[in-house]
C-alpha cells in the first residue's frame, strides 16, 4: 500500500494537478487581456470589484462602480449557471464548465469584433467584457468535491493564504507538500497574467480575446473528449 506522504507528492503532479495549472494560467491570461486593453476592469479579482462598487460613488465615479457592480452580478452569475449545468448535464463530464468559458470567451471575441467594426477602436468595450466575467466565473467550478470548489483557480489571495499556512507547516516539521501544490497554482496564474501582458504589447484586443478562446477550447476538447472520459491515470 502507497504511503499517504507517497500520495500526496504523486497528487502535486497528476493530470488533474496540470489541468489546474493550465487553467490558472488561462484565467491569468484572460484577466491579462480585459485589464490591459480595457479602462482596467477586472475579471478575476471580485475583491477589488466589491470596492469599486461601494467606494466608486465616494468619487463621483457612479459609472466605475456601476460597471463593478455589473462584473459581479456576471461572475456569480457564471457559477450559478455552471453549478447548475455540472448537477443537470455534466454528471459525467466534471470539467465541462470549461466549454461554458469557451462559449462565453467566443461570445465575447464576436461582440468585441463587430463592436470594433463599428467604432474602430483597439479597445475592448464593456459589454464583451461582461461575457468574459461569466466565463470565468464558470472556469472556477472546473474543480468540485463534495459540492464544493476544491481548487478556485482565480481566487490568488486565498491560494497566497493557504501557502503561507503550508510554508508554516513545513516549517514545523511537515513535508513540502503542504505548500508547493498552491505555489504552483500560484505561479501558473502569474505567468497566465504575464504572458497576457507580452501579448498585449504586441496585438489588438480583439486578438486577445480569440487567443484565449482558441487556448481554451483546445483544453474543453482535452478535458471534455478525454480526461472525463478516461479519468486521470492510476497508480498500478
Amino acid at each position: 500500500m502507497p504511503k499517504p506522504d507517497e500520495d500526496r507528492r504523486s497528487a502535486l503532479y497528476d493530470s488533474e494537478a496540470r489541468l489546474s495549472w493550465v487553467l490558472a494560467g488561462l484565467a491569468g491570461l484572460i484577466g491579462a487581456a480585459a485589464f490591459m486593453h480595457t479602462a482596467g476592469y477586472f475579471v478575476t479579482f471580485m475583491t477589488g470589484n466589491t470596492e469599486r462598487a461601494m467606494l466608486g460613488h465616494f468619487h463621483d465615479e457612479h459609472d466605475v462602480a456601476i460597471a463593478a457592480t455589473l462584473l459581479l452580478l456576471s461572475f456569480v452569475a457564471g457559477v450559478v449557471v455552471s453549478s447548475w449545468c455540472r448537477r443537470r448535464y455534466w454528471s459525467g463530464h466534471p470539467h465541462g464548465p470549461t466549454l461554458l468559458t469557451t462559449a462565453s470567451l467566443a461570445a465575447a471575441s464576436i461582440v468585441d469584433v463587430v463592436i470594433f467594426q463599428a467604432l474602430d477602436t483597439d479597445k475592448i468595450d464593456f459589454i464583451p467584457i461582461l461575457f468574459v466575467a461569466f466565463g470565468v466565473g464558470a472556469l472556477n467550478t472546473s474543480f468540485v468535491k463534495d459540492d464544493e470548489v476544491s481548487i478556485p483557480l482565480s481566487y490568488v489571495t486565498g491560494t497566497l493564504v493557504k501557502m503561507a499556512q503550508g510554508i508554516e507547516r513545513h516549517i514545523s516539521g511537515g513535508d513540502y507538500t503542504d505548500w508547493l501544490g498552491y505555489f504552483l497554482l500560484y505561479l501558473a496564474f502569474a505567468l497566465g497574467g504575464l504572458l497576457g501582458g507580452l501579448f498585449s504589447l504586441v496585438v489588438a484586443g480583439w486578438a486577445m480575446l480569440n487567443t484565449a478562446t482558441v487556448v481554451c477550447l483546445v483544453v474543453t476538447c482535452y478535458t471534455y473528449l478525454h480526461l472525463d472520459r478516461h479519468g486521470p491515470p492510476t497508480e498500478t
